[in-house]
């Protein structure tokens, strides 16, 4: 087994599949981390509409939820395998995996933040220790349990000459700051695909929408938008997190009959990617208004429409992805549990309270040996 060869899975808000990892963190790779394998294995369609459902009460829930986390678990354990044979290791040769689970719940509000996951049976179908149920120690020490990646953020991204801000866009986004001096901050910005996706599965009959192509051909309707965001939350001082538990189809329902919006559906797709654009720019000019450089990942750097917003209310600052330094938009966060994982089997703090507002630095995850 070698010291510090880590797997990290990540399955985000989007609900569209699991991102695998093989990370290689020894002093004698060429950065802080190299990946050597990763894989991508997509959500079929019973596990995402069950996924879906699973979200709101429902009938034998339980029941329905016990199901769903060992087709996870399968599909999880997939993953790894799938980026084990990219990167030509056998599964010994692994210390263990991060593996986030889906979060159907993440109320830390009310004290309790549930990821679905059956992490001991991803360890009998791969034969790798697993470490899981990251958010849960973070919650119980008074915290928000999310965002977890700022420190990994920190670790790969950080210039002692450069302030840098790092924007994740998954399904929810979120923000790291990185000054050059002082601490570290990061919050969660409100939706990020979430609202769109949704959208254009219900108008268009796809998951979401590729390089926001669809949004490209509508326009933004300015009142809809001040609806969208008379929300408190994007007023709520961070520490702060968020789930489909508050951004999800109702919330858009009420605000659309709110708005009175009877316009083209391309035009409702415009105006909610001109919401995620906006609320990440007021974030960031809010908290990180020296950032000299925006650096974008998760599944919204591929939109080129998001990116376009996000250039015109962020000028003159540079934005990029992580692409540009070398790292894949949708690796980064299961970079993130790779080396979260590895930070637990260190005994290391996972957590960062000035992002999380827990009490203190908090080892984070359990441990489910091979």
């Amino acid at each position: 087994m070698d010291g510090d060869l880590f797997a990290g899975v990540m399955s985000g808000t989007s609900l569209d599949g699991a991102d695998a990892v093989i990370a290689d963190f020894s002093p004698s790779s060429r950065a802080a981390c190299q990946t050597l394998g990763a894989a991508h294995v997509a959500y079929p369609t019973l596990l995402r509409d069950e996924l879906l459902a699973l979200q709101l009460s429902g009938s034998n829930e339980l029941g329905r939820a016990g199901v769903a986390a060992n087709m996870l678990a399968e599909l999880y354990a997939e993953a790894i395998a799938k980026a084990l044979a990219v990167a030509r290791l056998a599964p010994e040769r692994i210390r263990a995996a991060g593996v986030h689970g889906q979060t159907l719940r993440h109320r830390p509000e009310r004290g309790f933040t549930f990821q679905l996951n059956n992490a001991a049976r991803v360890v009998e179908r791969i034969g790798i220790a697993v470490v899981a149920d990251f958010r849960s120690r973070d919650v119980a020490a008074g915290g928000q349990g999310a965002p977890l990646v700022p420190a990994f953020h920190a670790a790969l991204f950080a210039r002692p000459d450069l302030h840098r801000v790092i924007v994740n866009v998954g399904g929810i986004a979120n923000i790291t700051d990185l000054p050059v001096d002082g601490a570290i901050h990061g919050f969660d910005t409100g939706p990020g695909n979430v609202l769109s996706d949704l959208w254009c599965a219900r108008n268009r009959g796809t998951i979401f929408d590729a390089e926001g192509a669809w949004a490209a051909t509508g326009s933004v309707d300015a009142a809809l938008l001040a609806v969208l965001l008379d929300d408190s939350f994007f007023a709520t001082q961070p520490p702060k997190s968020t789930h489909r538990d508050r951004f999800n189809l109702a919330w858009l329902e009420e605000r659309l009959a709110r708005a009175g919006t009877s316009g083209a559906a391309e035009d409702v797709q415009a105006t909610l990617v001109a919401l995620t654009a906006r609320t990440i720019a007021d974030a960031i000019r809010a908290r990180a208004s020296g950032a000299d450089e925006i650096l974008v990942c998760g599944g919204g750097a591929n939109n080129h429409t998001l990116m376009r917003e996000l250039a015109r209310e962020l000028a003159p600052r540079r934005v990029a992805t992580t692409a540009e330094e070398g790292v894949p938009v949708e690796q980064v966060e299961a970079l993130a549990f790779a080396w979260l994982a590895r930070e637990t089997l260190a005994g290391r703090p996972g957590n960062l309270p000035s992002v999380t507002g827990a009490a203190g630095p908090r080892v984070l995850g359990a441990i489910y040996p091979r």
